[in-house]
């Protein structure tokens, strides 16, 4: 990733040096990416060092029978897919006689402003088509979709109109909540179930905070 007197920069003119493709703008102020071009810089057989995961917060849990709910808006859809291949479809989550492991639900929320902007979204269809009963996916297209008072459609905005069965899995302690993407995701999530957890005695902070 190479930005050219954009809005960022982190090499100042003069600053910036050919890549391995001899490209160099030192005239310019230059934005590099920092994985992506050390990657381009590399040579077949180059030795890459790789950390993590770091923390806990986004590891599935061991238990093959746990309901997965993955709110993902944009790019944050990337863990959540790979939460999915490993669920459905690489062999490191398949039994010696080719079932896979994972007993579970595991439903995905999408938010994007387009349906142009939806990614992966053949791979959620074969899921779906694959394993009816284990795997839902919804998106919400704010651009493009409405909600029946003709708000926009966002994560929370679709989440409400399955907000009683969502409420009703919240309460297994088997059912995990990842979410990745922006950061209004969290207040969404208050503006959706704030009401139903006080219906039901709960205060919604403070549930929310017991499933971290």
């Amino acid at each position: 990733v190479v930005e050219v007197d954009g809005t960022h920069a982190n090499r100042e003119v003069g600053e910036d040096k050919p890549d391995k493709a001899g490209t160099a703008y030192p005239e310019n102020k230059v934005y590099r990416g920092v994985c992506s071009n050390h990657i381009c810089d590399m040579s077949v057989g180059d030795d890459v060092m790789i950390t993590g995961p770091t923390g806990a917060e986004m590891l599935l849990p061991e238990d093959p029978e746990a309901n997965i709910v993955m709110l993902a808006t944009g790019t944050g859809i990337a863990p959540m897919r790979s939460y999915m291949r490993l669920l459905f479809k690489d062999a490191a989550g398949a039994n010696s006689d080719g079932s896979r492991k994972f007993k579970g639900l595991a439903w995905l929320f999408m938010g994007v402003p387009y349906s142009a902007s939806l990614l992966y979204d053949d791979e959620h269809k074969e899921y779906k088509d694959k394993y009816p009963d284990q795997f839902r996916f919804d998106y919400a297209i704010s651009r493009e979709q409405k909600n029946a008072a003709g708000q926009k459609m966002y994560i929370q905005t679709k989440m409400a109109e399955y907000a009683e069965e969502l409420w009703e899995m919240m309460q297994d302690e088997k059912t995990h909540i990842y979410m990745c993407g922006l950061k209004g995701m969290e207040s969404g999530m208050a503006e959706c179930f704030g009401p139903i957890a006080e219906k039901n005695g709960k205060d919604w902070a403070e549930f929310a905070k017991a499933m971290k």
